[in-house]
């Protein structure tokens, strides 16, 4: 004998019969198309959803964008910058080389002058030459006079020392040059500043 059972065709959606063995009563029977046709969109209401979805991909297509354009101007920006001021640090460990070029000129007593002439020559040509080279990646020397009004964005006071004949905030002595690379400080002109009072 053959166990196995006849199956029988199960519908996609069976209602429960009652026991009268019809399907239920008038209210339990739902029309599908008409429920089809309540829940899809119209062909308008696609059109307005797919325009919809479309602007929002445009505007985050065109921030995208706005947001590449902007990292490419920083990174040129960020290159030029490096390119200006990479070697800050060379120059502003060059300058106390200079500084001490500059002492040891000055520091010879006069009646020394002429017997190290050729000394005294040879460590001012090396001075220049490193001024020039300086000067050829944006580096300029800042030198104050004595007289000059101090100025805090180019200046820095060593000390504050009243003088007559001079006005309070005037430059009475300079101590080291300053110098600035392109349009930035490197080092500020070490000053003394007069304290005098104005009469």
């Amino acid at each position: 004998m053959n166990d196995t059972k006849t199956k029988r065709p199960v519908a996609e959606e069976e209602v429960p019969r009652t026991e009268e063995g019809n399907a239920g009563s008038d209210e339990e029977l739902i029309d599908i198309t008409s429920l089809e046709a309540l829940e899809a969109p119209s062909d308008d209401e696609r059109m307005a959803a797919l325009e919809t979805e479309r602007d929002a991909l445009k505007d985050k297509f065109m921030r995208a964008l706005a947001d590449a354009e902007n990292a490419r101007k920083r990174s040129d920006r960020d290159r030029r910058e490096a390119e200006r001021y990479g070697g800050s640090r060379l120059a502003r460990d060059l300058l106390p080389v200079f500084d001490n070029m500059k002492r040891a000129v000055t520091a010879v007593p006069e009646d020394a002058r002429e017997a190290n002439k050729a000394l005294i020559e040879g460590v001012e040509l090396t001075m220049r030459e490193l001024l020039n080279v300086l000067g050829k990646h944006g580096v300029r020397v800042i030198s104050p006079e004595v007289g000059d009004r101090f100025d805090p964005q180019l200046h820095e006071a060593m000390f504050e020392a009243p003088l007559p004949g001079t006005v309070a905030g005037d430059v009475i002595q300079v101590e080291a040059d300053g110098f600035i690379l392109h349009d930035r400080l490197l080092r500020p002109a070490k000053v003394g500043v007069s304290s005098t009072p104005a009469s």
